[in-house]
Order: structure tokens, then C-alpha cells, then sequence
């Protein structure tokens, strides 16, 4: 991230900073959940979901303007985002979302 130097404090550059985006997984039933996707290289156990009081399992990422794929993994399971806001064909013959950030 670029540092811009501001009297004896260090503030990250405006241009730097991405847009705070949330994902959501609604799943009471399940033990853990995993948001992957080409903003982590895929990694499957980065960016661990907490769940609510309701069931619903979220997270809050910083994103540049963009277009990202994504999926999520639920106890060991690849399983899609039911609101995303596309979807496209992967490598694996399944299908993987879309989050387009404005």
C-alpha cells in the first residue's frame, strides 16, 4: 500500500484505499464458511465467515474497483452465492460467482 507522509503520521493514500464490500452466507446449520476467491488466490482457509445470532455468516473485505470471482466453502464444500451478481463457467466444470465493485 502507498504511504503518504503527513506531518509525523503516516495516512495511506485515498486512491489506495479499496471499498469495504460484504459478503453473506446464510447457512444456521453449518460449522464454518470460507469466502475464497481470486482476491486470496483462492485460499480456503483465509477469510473465515462469522456467523450471527441468526445463522448468517458474513464478511467484510476491502476491494479495489473491479470485477472478482468467488465462491464459498462451507464445512469442505464449494457452494455458490445465491445473490451474486453473475455467474461464469471455471476450470473445474462448476461455476463460480461475480462481484462486480463500483
Amino acid at each position: 500500500m502507498a504511504v503518504k507522509k503527513v506531518g509525523n503520521k503516516k495516512k495511506a493514500s485515498e486512491k489506495d484505499l479499496g471499498k469495504e464490500v460484504r459478503f453473506q452466507f446464510p447457512a444456521a446449520e453449518v460449522k464454518e464458511v470460507y469466502l475464497t476467491g481470486d482476491f486470496n488466490n483462492w485460499n480456503t482457509n483465509s477469510l473465515r465467515m462469522k456467523k450471527d445470532q441468526n445463522g448468517n455468516w458474513g464478511i467484510s473485505i476491502s476491494l479495489q474497483p473491479g470485477r472478482y470471482e468467488y465462491r464459498f466453502f462451507v464445512d469442505g464444500i464449494w457452494q455458490n452465492d445465491t445473490s451474486c451478481d453473475g455467474c461464469v463457467a471455471n476450470d473445474f466444470g462448476s461455476l463460480n460467482c461475480v462481484r462486480i465493485v463500483k
